[in-house]
């Protein structure tokens, strides 16, 4: 017997005391996800989250600090190519792969140094 998934509920990421505002800036200012309220209860723990109505993502507090270098989290992107675009408009720099069978994908990091996979399927 196992356990039965039924889906993903969110992802967390860490980032340093203080650090609300970057994360706002750059996982809404760049990557569009809208910021959204969390509950009263967990107000005092900091942090910020985030979601589209099907990604979900929570930016919590961690003291001490030690970014994420290669677990991450990898969202699907419409247009890699504008992607890659508005990535170089705003200055923050990414690397390509091409490892990865069907898919163009690329890295970038969050400003704590949290590794983020985008990718885009391509179509058969």
């Amino acid at each position: 017997m196992t356990v039965a998934l039924v889906s993903l509920d969110h992802v967390q990421l860490a980032a340093p005391k203080g650090s609300e505002s970057k994360a706002i800036e750059f996982y809404n200012g760049i990557l569009g996800l809208p910021v959204v309220k969390r509950p009263e209860t967990l107000e005092k723990n900091g942090g910020v989250w985030f979601s589209n109505g099907v990604i979900n993502l929570h930016i919590g507090i961690e003291e001490p600090f030690i970014p994420a270098k290669k677990a991450h989290p990898a969202f699907v992107v419409e247009d890699l190519e504008k992607t890659k675009q508005i990535l170089n408009e705003k200055s923050v720099p990414f690397k390509e792969d091409f490892l990865l069978p069907g898919a163009n994908r690329i890295y970038v990091h969050d400003p704590f140094g949290n590794r983020i996979e985008l990718l885009e399927w391509k179509k058969k």
